[in-house]
């Protein structure tokens, strides 16, 4: 049996589509209630039950989940980086995830959980997901800040070769919908250009950087479910990952390469960044992915043309994983 905590949002529900894909469905699906746009992300997939997050943390601390349970997908928490309540990232996010980490450890459990490439704030001290460089980072935001909590815990508590940790760059992709403002400027695009013929992009306030000349680490959700999956497979590798493309590509680039899919010519207006968000903002991310090709990793990731290509038809069917 397996569990994928947060199954009904994002990359959960691409990932419970990779594991049906496989053949698994002795799944637990554990989420917060379902709104009509997260019911669709699971809609069609096959699992054996539905659990509701807090339901579920009460079965773990009581001990009565099945000793079936071979896996956990810790995939669940709060990702809004613009959201201000550190408590509850602290009960929602960190706290959440040690008390399944606990559970996971003492049952022998194979814990697989999602961290971020928030935690690198604004990238001075690089992108290495070695432990020494985890120890020293400052994320820019309370969602990063809650993620790094819970990666020094696994750190400096020694469960470092025991947990998978995997951080996540800038995912986009299918199944997304129900995220609103926090959705990857793809989905948002791709609605403007419908309506007003261009996108708009954030002027630069670096000194670095010209106008959507800042840089991110794209990756398609395909690719971040693979490389999760991988290490479900791979039970000797243990360790906190970066998960990117491990090439940074620019917003013109992501820009160009969506009029490209619609068979436009491009026609992007630049907009002052709002001043609440200019000194938490990252302008370049590159995940350094040498640590997970060492752990047997050989998948070929998408391009950005190629991802964003494939999850614009998505967008104009409206399909989900």
């Amino acid at each position: 049996m397996i569990v994928v905590t947060g199954a009904a949002g994002f990359i959960g529900s691409c990932l419970l589509w990779k594991l049906n894909k496989e053949a698994l469905t002795d799944i637990i699906v554990v989420d917060e209630k379902i709104t009509p746009a997260k019911r669709r992300n699971i809609e069609g997939k096959k699992f054996r039950d539905f659990l509701d997050k807090d339901n579920f943390l009460s079965l773990v601390l009581s001990d009565k989940l099945p000793d079936t349970v071979e896996a956990i997908f810790h995939l669940g928490a709060c990702s809004s980086t613009t959201f201000n309540d550190a408590e509850y990232f602290r009960k929602n996010n960190t706290d959440y995830s040690r008390k399944l980490a606990e559970y996971a450890l003492r049952k022998n459990i194979r814990f697989i959980y999602a961290s971020s490439g928030a935690t690198y704030g604004d990238g001075s001290l690089g992108f290495s997901d070695s432990d020494e460089t985890t120890l020293k980072l400052k994320p820019l935001n309370l969602y990063g800040n809650s993620k790094q909590t819970f990666d020094l815990w696994v750190i400096k508590n020694g469960y470092a070769d025991k947990l998978v940790g995997l951080k996540y760059f800038n995912v986009f992709g299918p199944n997304e919908y129900h995220k609103a403002d926090m959705r990857s400027l793809i989905a948002k695009a791709y609605e403007q250009v419908l309506t007003e013929k261009k996108i708009k992009l954030f002027k630069s306030h670096g000194k670095e950087y010209g106008d959507g000349e800042s840089k991110r680490d794209f990756l398609y959700v395909k690719d971040a479910v693979e490389a999760t999956y991988f290490f479900f497979e791979k039970r000797d590798k243990s360790g906190i990952y970066n998960v990117g493309s491990g090439r940074a590509r620019s917003w013109n680039d992501l820009a160009r390469a969506i009029f490209d899919s619609l068979g436009m010519a491009p026609e992007i207006e630049y907009m002052d960044m709002p001043e609440n968000l200019r000194g938490k903002y990252q302008y370049f991310t590159e995940a350094d992915i040498s640590k997970l090709i060492r752990a047997g990793y050989e998948k070929n990731f998408y391009t950005l043309e190629d991802g964003v290509r494939e999850y614009v038809a998505f967008l104009k069917e409206k399909r989900y994983l």
